[in-house]
């Protein structure tokens, strides 16, 4: 693998115990002067203020803000900020970074006491209150504020919307990197996770695409009419959460309920054939749900839902209990999709009959249900994706990373994943969210997609195995993120295979190594 900006110019980056230690105190031999921005992209404007900073004094302290702390939109910063330092390190005219845990420069300012504090122009005490905050800091201890000349004013704001920056591979490698990873050991993760034994439980979900051509409408009424061509059925919901961790190699035990109807024996004989031990609950007042689609040239016109949403019985509760509780499993898979297995009055009792010891993981699809992510509370992962936490915090307006760190800390998690979409997934890892390692991003590996459903059930399936075998959040982050890439390249909701994961994982390492 080709080395990283971090591991060329890491060297650079330091903290700002380090800092004072290697600049010492004031009055100083060699002047310090420190400088402080986003630096989502460096451009010609950051440049110039850089380049003046350093003809002021001998050594130059480029300062940035940590992730968490950037909210000038949803998704910023769109350059983490272990690949932000390193791209400043890498400049000759910056002799030392260092990346910000707090919200604003004053408390680092007021730590090192730089000789000098270098701004833009545009940023004069008169203009913006933030300036006026720092210049007291400054020279409350005797420093100086430099303006630096302001003849051009660039927006990295304007210039990230006017075209994203692609870094997906330097993201990767950054995050690998900190945890010591290479694809060696990702490959090594997935031969590993043959023979571990996972318990799902969860809605079974029949999913039907009927295929039909477009015949016309009707001449006295608003009526579309359409041809029958062909219905092909695929098992989904936590059905496929079972196949996909089949695929993987583990041992599976799935624990449903399914309605006295064809649709179950479709499920039944097709999960036994894939390997999968079911151990069903059959209830005959409510059907096998099943989702049609009608779909012609490729668009869906139409969804038809066969299904009964409300709660099930003390009776099947208490069944799935002692299912839970009598399997002997490496990882128990709660699959949730709110289609009658879990609400507030089952969760509590199905959550107490976990066996101790075991993996617990959690995922709640709510796409045209009410659910609630947070009420799995003290899982060890977790992988709902920005509506379900949106939904689960009330909140619309908050930026991705003050989002996740709420949902963390209300979901009382070890790990959470939340999945973005075609933006990828941003995890958390730690209730220490000022801690510079606490969040980290991996983008999508998706080259073309084909058919997106069934991305999350994949990742929730690999980064549950992951989990198993390195206990290494970022290994299963990034397998996860591996294996939804896999599913969306496949058209219906079909089972990710080992032999998917580790071609892709070659296909990446190729991109990572230029090849």
């Amino acid at each position: 693998m080709n080395a990283s900006l971090t591991a060329r110019f890491g060297h650079k980056i330091k903290t700002r115990e380090e800092l004072a230690e290697l600049v010492g105190p004031r009055p100083r031999e060699q002047k310090v002067i420190m400088c402080h921005g986003v630096f989502d992209v460096v451009h010609p404007g950051h440049m110039r203020h850089l380049i003046y900073a350093k003809g002021k004094a001998d050594i130059l302290v480029a300062s940035l803000t940590a992730d968490r702390h950037i909210e000038k939109g949803l998704y910023r910063p769109h350059i983490p900020q272990e690949i932000r330092a390193a791209n400043l390190a890498a400049f000759e005219v910056v002799d030392y970074v260092l990346i910000d845990k707090n919200p604003k420069p004053l408390e680092n300012i007021a730590f090192l006491e730089p000789d000098c504090f270098a701004k833009g122009f545009e940023y004069v005490a008169e203009q913006n209150p933030k300036t006026a905050e720092e210049q007291d800091v400054v020279e409350a201890y005797g420093g100086e504020i430099i303006f630096t000349p302001g003849d051009i004013v660039y927006s990295s704001s304007n210039l990230i919307e006017m075209a994203p920056p692609e870094l997906k591979i330097q993201k990767l490698l950054s995050v690998m990197e900190r945890e010591d990873l290479t694809f060696d050991s990702l490959r090594e993760t997935v031969g590993a996770m043959a023979g571990k034994t996972v318990h799902v439980v969860g809605d079974t979900i029949v999913d039907s695409l009927t295929q039909c051509a477009m015949i016309g409408g009707q001449t006295k009424t608003p009526t579309m009419s359409v041809l029958y061509q062909d219905k092909i059925d695929y098992i989904g919901g936590a059905g496929v959460v079972a196949k996909h961790l089949r695929a993987a190699g583990a041992d599976v035990v799935f624990s449903t309920v399914l309605g006295e109807d064809d649709l179950k024996d479709f499920v039944l004989e097709g999960l036994r054939d894939d390997g999968v031990e079911v151990r069903p609950i059959i209830d005959e007042h409510r059907p096998t749900t099943n989702k049609n689609a009608i779909v012609v040239g490729g668009y869906r016109l139409l969804k038809i839902d066969t299904l009964d949403n409300s709660t099930i019985t003390d009776t099947v509760r208490d069944g799935l209990g002692e299912a839970i509780a009598g399997v002997k499993a490496d990882a128990v898979v709660f699959s949730d999709f709110r289609h009658g297995i879990f609400n507030r009055r089952t969760i509590p009792a199905l959550v107490e009959a976990i066996p101790e010891g075991a993996f617990r993981v959690a995922d709640s699809q709510v796409a045209s249900r009410w659910g609630n992510i947070t009420e799995f509370r003290g899982f060890d992962l977790i992988t709902p994706n920005e509506r379900e936490a949106r939904f689960a915090l009330a909140d619309q307006d908050s930026g991705i990373r003050p989002l996740a760190s709420r949902l963390y800390d209300a979901a009382d998690c070890k790990s959470l994943v939340l999945k973005l979409g075609e933006r990828g997934v941003l995890a958390c890892t730690s209730s220490d969210h000022e801690a510079l390692d606490s969040f980290f991003i991996v983008d999508s590996f998706v080259d073309r997609v084909v058919d997106a459903v069934g991305a999350g059930d994949a990742l929730l399936a690999y980064a549950t195995l992951s989990s198993l075998v390195s206990a290494s959040p970022v290994a299963a982050t990034i397998l996860g993120s591996i294996a939804a890439a896999c599913e969306c390249q496949l058209d219906g909701n079909i089972p990710v295979a080992s032999s998917d994961i580790l071609a892709k994982i070659d296909a990446v390492e190729r991109q990572a190594n230029y090849s």
